[in-house]
């Protein structure tokens, strides 16, 4: 994390949401999905409406979530390793490394069960351990030029992060209100043909003392950087979050 002004935004906005003295606390975060948008048709892996458990681990780039494709099946999510398997641990489908089965795709290029689980897993990681991810080791922050929305000024802070972390790409914005609540994210979905995106963030709720928000809506971003509002990528719907 680079030091100076930035450093001292990316602390001041750690406190908004809770603290990092608190967050050292917990091991994983618990959280109840409902997630759809255009994204999954492109993709050929429509998504249902039925809620799903997310898991979450804060301190290792690792998730899971529950059900997925049957109702004794979930996914082991890592940067190494993507896995199906039954609740009892036995496995159902794997793949290593990944992240190399996205090489040339598109944003209409099918995904297969796989795929989407990595996708999913990488996604719901990033969101869940967001702003706290930026002061992971070799994650790189500076301050830019700030954004106007409306009537408001929302303070940005680029992330560089490093090869080790698995996330949409490798350089990210996150815009920030004059609460120093998280508003807005900006990434291009690399394994998706690098499309542009604009996430959107609200509803926050506390829970065992940490800030989140529980609606999050991704748009196709246009050239003038704004949201595309007919072009809602995905949406998901968080609620019952628990921190452990």
């Amino acid at each position: 994390m680079k030091i100076g002004k930035s450093g001292t935004l990316l602390a001041e906005i750690i406190r908004a949401h809770g603290g990092m003295e608190l967050w050292q606390r917990y091991e994983k975060v618990e959280a109840t999905i409902v997630s759809g948008g255009g994204l999954f048709p492109l993709k050929g892996v429509p998504q249902s409406s039925e809620p799903r458990r997310m898991t979450v681990w804060l301190h290792e780039e690792r998730s899971s979530v529950f059900p997925y494709g049957a109702a004794d099946q979930r996914t082991m999510f890592t940067p190494e390793r993507i896995t199906i398997e039954k609740l009892d641990g036995s496995l159902v489908a794997e793949r290593y490394g990944p992240r190399d089965s996205f090489a040339g795709h598109q944003m209409n290029t099918p995904w297969d069960a796989l795929q989407r689980a990595y996708f999913n897993g990488e996604a719901l990681w990033t969101y869940l351990t967001t702003p706290f991810l930026l002061a992971m080791e070799g994650v790189c922050v500076e301050e830019i030029e700030p954004w106007r929305e409306d009537s408001e000024e929302w303070r940005i802070l680029r992330a560089r992060f490093p090869g080790s972390i698995e996330t949409h790409c490798l350089v990210q914005d996150f815009y920030f209100d004059e609460d120093l609540r998280l508003r807005r994210h900006d990434y291009s979905v690399n394994i998706a043909g690098g499309f542009a995106a604009a996430q959107l963030t609200s509803d926050y709720v506390e829970t065992n003392g940490i800030w989140l928000p529980t609606k999050r809506r991704a748009y196709a971003r246009g050239p003038d950087q704004r949201p595309i509002p007919d072009l809602l990528m995905v949406s998901i719907d968080i609620s019952d979050i628990n921190f452990s």
